[in-house]
Formats: C-alpha cells, structure tokens, sequence
C-alpha cells in the first residue's frame, strides 16, 4: 500500500485529507459515487492520521495562501487532531481554513467554535439547499436536525471566525441558488456558488 495522500495542492492552496468518515453522504460526492480522487489525487485513507502525520504533510505552512482541513470527510469528527495541527499552521504564520458540513456543534453535543476561533481563519460550510427537503434528499444526513443545526452554526459562527461563507452546489436538481444566498445573507454569512464536479 503506498503511503496516504494527506496533503494535496490545489491552486495557491495546500488541502489536508485528514478524515474519511462524514456526517452527510452526499449523492454528489466522488466519495459516494465510487471515485476516491480529486484531481490526479487518491484520498483513500487506511487508517485516520494523527496530528504529527498530518504536519508532517504540511511542510512551510507560509508556502500557501491558506491551508485548508477537507479531504474526503468531514474535518470536524476529528476536532482534537485539527485543533492541534490548526494551531501548529498558526503558529508558524499560515492560514487556516476549515471545509465543512457545519454539523460540529451537533456531533460533539456542545459549541465548538470558540475551541475552534484562535486558530481559524475563515469557514467555509456546505448550506447545499434552500430547504430541509431537498437538503435531506441530496445530502442524506445521518443525524436528526441536521438542516436546522447547520443553519444554526452558520449563524453562530461570525461570532468567533472572522470570514464565513456559505457555500451550495448549483446543478442539484431544485435547488435554487438566488435563494441559498438569501438565506446566508439572512445569517450573515457570505455566499459562494460552487459547480457541480468541480473541486477545489
């Protein structure tokens, strides 16, 4: 087996992959449909990597515009080890930026983003839908509330990070653009469209 692709770059961008288990299976999702690739890059994991594994993968965090928790799962399931590679990059004068489902605050029972606001820069969350319905049918949540606890975090999070966008997929069948930017307009949040098969 050859070593697990931890780190991949992106653009200007270094993405670390430091999960393979989500909180969504999204129907979209290379993931889900049987491609673990981004690019060029296999994100298949055999075992979860600790912090020093994923610093390791990093190299000069200064390199890169922003050095970003994604991979192929949900970073925030494995909160311990990005809080302590987060505040390693910080440390050295990079930038951190998490991809999530916005679903922390649910899975750990408590709100995590003041753990999360020394050494955070920006959060970019999956809104993915105007509405619970079609979230529900095309990111198939496995916690009850899901939509609204999502909801809830974007709300929550300008509090605590300095740069929170909202982010959902156009070319999902119903989903209607204009309206998730209203609704991240409403929770005070940036909006950012993302293509459907595009990544990065």
């Amino acid at each position: 087996m050859p070593d697990p692709q931890l780190s991949y770059r992106i653009g200007d961008k270094l993405y670390l992959n430091v999960t393979d288990r989500c909180t969504l299976v999204c129907k979209f999702c290379p993931k889900t449909l049987g491609v673990p690739k981004v690019h060029d890059y296999d994100l298949t994991l055999e075992q979860r990597p600790e912090a020093q594994q994923i610093i390791q993968a990093i190299g000069d965090p200064t390199d890169y515009a922003q050095v970003v928790f994604c991979g192929f799962g949900e970073p925030t399931l494995r909160l311990k080890v990005i809080l302590e590679a987060a505040r390693w990059i910080k440390e050295r004068g990079g930038a951190v930026r998490i991809n999530t489902d916005g679903l922390a605050n649910l899975v750990h029972k408590r709100n995590v983003l003041p753990e999360l606001a020394p050494w955070v820069d920006s959060l970019s969350v999956s809104l993915n839908a105007q509405n619970e319905a079609l979230y529900n049918q095309h990111c198939a949540p496995q916690l009850t509330g899901s939509y609204a606890a999502m909801k809830a975090f974007l709300q929550e999070a300008p509090r605590w990070i300095p740069d929170v966008t909202a982010t959902a997929v156009d070319g999902l069948e119903g989903v209607d653009i204009a309206a998730c930017e209203r609704i991240a307009g409403e929770l005070g949040v940036k909006f950012r469209r993302r293509r459907l098969d595009v990544v990065g």
